[in-house]
């Protein structure tokens, strides 16, 4: 896909696992959900599975009526016990500055509970102009088309198939539950080992 943009890109962002590690705080989450509910959850397991909504892996723990107040209670607990255990993705901090140097804006666009989201960006002092949440997949094109990104960066296919909706390029980071391959074959125009990798990358890209 060739997407034209100019010097000032806007370039938007996944959150977990590519400009965060949630996992930590996330398995936390889930043990304490299964200690308040006495259910079994294999938070181990869930913490590989990050990407998609958080309704789609409480239905593998819980019965279908329910999944929506045990969401609930998982986006309640969360903000005091998830954010504080979150860690920044390597690159993270040096991908929004090297979009800011170029003059350009950025937002996160995540599946996440859009509160807990934000609340994740200002904990670590993530740079990011705009923030929304609640969008998975195919739905991320909502506000990307919103907002004017002409790239958004990802770790899972779901980003990539957001991404092509959109009509923006497709930046995967291999960082994720998906690997390189898969996001290939997803439909990602180029596929980064990390975000490491971002700066270097979009600083060419602008100049070509």
């Amino acid at each position: 896909m060739a997407v034209m943009t100019s010097r000032a890109p806007v370039v938007g962002f996944d959150l977990d696992m590519t400009l965060i590690d949630s996992r930590p705080g996330i398995r936390a989450v889930y043990q304490q959900l299964s200690e308040r509910t006495g259910t079994y959850i294999d938070a181990d397991l869930a913490v590989t599975r990050l990407g998609p909504p958080l309704t789609e892996e409480m239905a593998n723990w819980f019965p279908a009526d329910q999944v929506e107040a045990m969401a609930d209670t998982f986006r309640a607990i969360y903000p005091e016990i998830a954010v504080p255990a979150s860690l920044p993705m390597p690159g993270a901090r040096e991908a929004l500055a090297a979009v800011k140097a170029a003059g350009g804006r950025t937002l996160v666009v995540t599946a996440k509970h859009e509160p807990n989201a934000k609340l994740h960006t200002e904990h670590l002092g993530l740079d990011a102009d705009t923030v929304v949440g609640d969008l998975w997949a195919e739905r991320k094109a909502e506000a990307l088309r919103e907002h004017g990104a002409t790239i958004y960066v990802g770790d899972h296919t779901g980003d990539v198939r957001g991404a092509r909706r959109a009509g923006t390029l497709a930046v995967a980071v291999a960082s994720g539950p998906c690997t390189a391959e898969e996001l290939r074959a997803e439909g990602a125009d180029v596929v980064l080992t990390s975000l490491t990798e971002f700066p270097g990358w979009l600083s060419a890209y602008l100049d070509a």
